[in-house]
Order: C-alpha cells, then structure tokens, then sequence
C-alpha cells in the first residue's frame, strides 16, 4: 500500500486513472492490524483496478479530521479525486469485495 501524508493525499488520490482505496490507521490498533492481511490480500486481487493507500491518523490529524476517520479503521474511496464514500471498522473479506465492486462499479 502506498503511505499517504497530508502532503502528498491530494495529488495521489488524483494521480492516474485508478480509483484509490485509503486505509486509514493507527500503529497502536488492533483492529487495524487484523485489517491490514486481509486489505493486502484484496490489493492483490485488484492491483490493475484500485489503488490501495493508507494514513497513519497520528501522522496526519488533519486528513483524519477531514475524512471523519475517528474511529479506525477507515476506508476512504476516491475515484478521479472525488469523494465516493467510507466504511469503518473491521469488515469480513467479502463484505468489503462486494462493497468494492458497489463502489466502483465500473472497475
């Protein structure tokens, strides 16, 4: 996953013809860290269709006030920079496919 900072979050979520997927997190999270494999395993799936990202919150409070990413995780999806929606806490593998394929129905 691509590490996203307050820096470089809007050219990245812009950048190319990919809708992105952004994982907000924390290190100290132990919800994350089940998260994490399995969003892995998914960006593995979907490599030439989604971009998959993450934001460390303590890294960057300004982005996780922007997306409302108090509780985490937080996923984000972007599609041509704009805002499609978010979902939060730990999601089973298949939920969060058919929530992709939802979201981005024309990946």
């Amino acid at each position: 996953m691509l590490h996203l900072t307050e820096k470089n979050f809007t050219v990245e979520t812009k950048r190319g013809p990919l809708p992105n997927v952004v994982m907000f997190y924390a290190v100290w999270c132990g919800k994350c860290a089940m998260m994490k494999p399995l969003v892995e395993e998914i960006e593995k799936k979907y490599r030439k269709k989604i971009r998959f990202c993450e934001v460390d919150i303590d890294e960057s409070p300004l982005l996780t006030a922007d997306y409302e990413a108090d509780i985490v995780p937080t996923f984000v999806f972007f599609q041509n920079g704009q805002f499609l929606g978010s979902m939060q806490g730990i999601i089973d593998e298949n939920v969060f496919e058919r929530r992709l394929q939802k979201i981005f129905r024309n990946c």
